[in-house]
């Protein structure tokens, strides 16, 4: 019983502290079997199903609390209700992730058939697992985890296998992009003798982030894309060269294809949308080598995952 004490204690001191670590959150549904020992509340082992609803708070990056409710899909009718920790392990840029659990269930064996005489009707018992998780896209997390359950008196121990597909709520925003750099040095005033043209030089510079883990080039940034295009459209002779970026979290070659497909992202992106021969475009990726920003923050991190380019170009005022 003190150790069951002690892990609602862990799990009630780690939910206090969610509000002021992050935003995200998830609900979704389960789906798990279960081999339920007779020592625990029924007589004879019993295997079956069960399905059931969660809703969880990152209280950080890797670390997450939920609240699972479950009915059993079979002939007899129990339910259970869970407190889980949950601690992710390995780099978010990974396609599959490791975690580890540990937590309490509650049984409400009150229908069941084949009850024990005279045993409570409820048990309670210490829950640890493992288990494997990725995320199908931006907001939808899959699932897949190995539990163990002992009582807190009986002997025995109970296996479980859970699948649960979440949603999650509370992602940042997409960056808001800065807009469309260009900057034109200050021009020499007009000779008093012999007036000639004005030369101008001008440069566009681009800068495009992007989610974390993502190739994806966002609408919003549309408008420095459009720019890009419309000088090249009118400066055939003009080249672009685009490079991608990422943030510290992976490997260093996962870092460095994943800044390499950024950057091919955007060359594809002017070609398709906007028309620009891709031999005119040269797409290079740098990985994590190039930072801007401090890698220790999620502000800094989000300016380092970025392509950018710059071209210039001279322009004839006439007086």
């Amino acid at each position: 019983m003190k150790s069951i004490h002690s892990i609602i204690g862990t799990l009630v001191i780690l939910a206090s502290g969610a509000a002021a670590a992050t935003d995200s959150w998830y609900l979704g549904g389960t789906l798990g079997y279960y081999d339920l020992d007779s020592e625990h509340a029924i007589t004879d082992d019993y295997q079956g199903s069960q399905a059931g609803l969660q809703v969880g708070k990152y209280i950080s990056e890797n670390v997450a609390i939920e609240l699972g409710h479950g009915v059993n899909t079979g002939h007899d009718d129990f339910d259970v209700t869970s407190l889980t920790g949950l601690l992710w392990m390995g780099s978010e840029a990974s396609n599959w992730r490791p975690y580890a659990l540990a937590g309490v269930n509650q049984y409400n064996f009150g229908e069941v058939s084949n009850l024990i005489a005279g045993h409570d009707d409820k048990s309670v018992q210490i829950v640890v697992g493992l288990g494997l998780g990725t995320m199908l896209n931006d907001n939808v997390q899959f699932r897949a985890d190995v539990r163990g359950m002992l009582g807190q008196e009986e002997d025995g121990e109970d296996l479980g296998f859970q699948l649960s597909l979440n949603h999650v709520f509370g992602k940042k925003s997409a960056p808001t992009p800065a807009p469309v750099a260009i900057s034109a040095p200050e021009t020499a005033p007009a000779p008093m003798v012999d007036e000639e043209p004005e030369v101008r030089t001008i440069t566009i510079r681009l800068n495009v982030e992007f989610e974390f883990n993502q190739d994806t080039v966002l609408a919003v940034y549309g408008d420095q894309l459009e720019a890009i295009a419309a000088a090249m459209s009118v400066h055939e002779d003009i080249e672009l060269v685009l490079e991608g970026h990422t943030d510290s979290r992976g490997g260093d070659e996962y870092n460095r294809t994943l800044s390499d497909r950024r950057a091919k992202a955007v060359k594809a992106k002017l070609s398709a949308d906007y028309g620009i021969a891709a031999d005119r475009i040269s797409a290079v990726g740098y990985g994590e080598s190039r930072p801007i920003d401090s890698n220790e923050t999620d502000e800094g991190r989000a300016r380092n995952r970025r392509v950018v380019g710059e071209m210039s170009f001279s322009e004839v005022l006439m007086n």
